[in-house]
């Protein structure tokens, strides 16, 4: 039952239709462009605003490093996800974020690079980052075997993170699918009723998510400077 129950997340087998599957990941680049070519929309007016307003926050919390233009990088990894996350709620699409092979690898080289970064042009910083300010003379060691082991599961809680939201709304909406055949008429009208609603949760859970992953990325690169 298990076994049938997570094959909904396993991609096709097939060589062709495995690279197709990863290939749903970077629609958003041939779709995203064809909007700016476009008359102004509510639809295009709407986004605009939503990134306009992302970028005054990330600005904000990377400080300094934000003039540069470096909170671009965060909008476009909010905008993946969030594609990505919306691609996976239709029926027969492949859901790639929840799988750990694209969010590890989305959190994991963003980390080494903060981690690289901090460690060769702020060593000094990056030392006293280990030790919370007002700390006991005798806790001083523990806090920095506490801190190290904090920083360096950040890529891992990054992308467990996301993927297990991915794969916790689908898995309740295959359950409720499957229950569906053996109900009665009353019972699976209630049934379709709570799967609109677990649907508009995860809709919610989609845009959260990604919000998420950007800002918390974010937050550790503004930790380095």
């Amino acid at each position: 039952m298990m076994t049938n129950l997570f094959s909904v997340f396993d991609p096709s087998s097939s060589i062709f239709n495995l690279s197709l599957n990863w290939m749903s990941t970077f629609l958003g680049l041939l779709l995203i462009p064809a909007v700016y070519w476009l008359m102004p929309s509510r639809y295009n007016i709407f986004w605009n605003s939503i990134l306009t307003t992302l970028h005054k926050e990330f600005k904000t919390l990377l400080g300094p490093l934000g003039h540069n233009g470096s909170s671009f990088i965060f909008i476009s990894l909010f905008s993946m996800i969030l594609f990505n996350n919306f691609m996976g709620l239709f029926p027969y699409i492949f859901t790639s974020t929840s799988h750990l092979t694209l969010t590890l690898t989305l959190a994991l080289p963003l980390w080494l690079c903060f981690m690289i970064y901090g460690w060769i042009n702020h060593t000094q910083h990056m030392f006293a980052h280990l030790v919370p300010q007002g700390t006991p003379a005798v806790l001083m060691p523990f806090m920095v075997c506490i801190e190290t082991i904090s920083n360096i599961i950040r890529p891992g809680t990054l992308a467990v993170r996301l993927t297990a939201n991915m794969i916790a709304g689908h898995l309740l909406l295959t359950l409720l699918g499957n229950t569906g055949p053996s109900l009665s008429y009353m019972l699976v009208t209630l049934l379709l009723a709570a799967q609109i609603a677990l649907l508009v949760l995860e809709s919610a859970v989609a845009m959260i998510q990604s919000y998420v992953f950007a800002v918390l990325s974010t937050l550790y690169s503004s930790e380095v400077n």
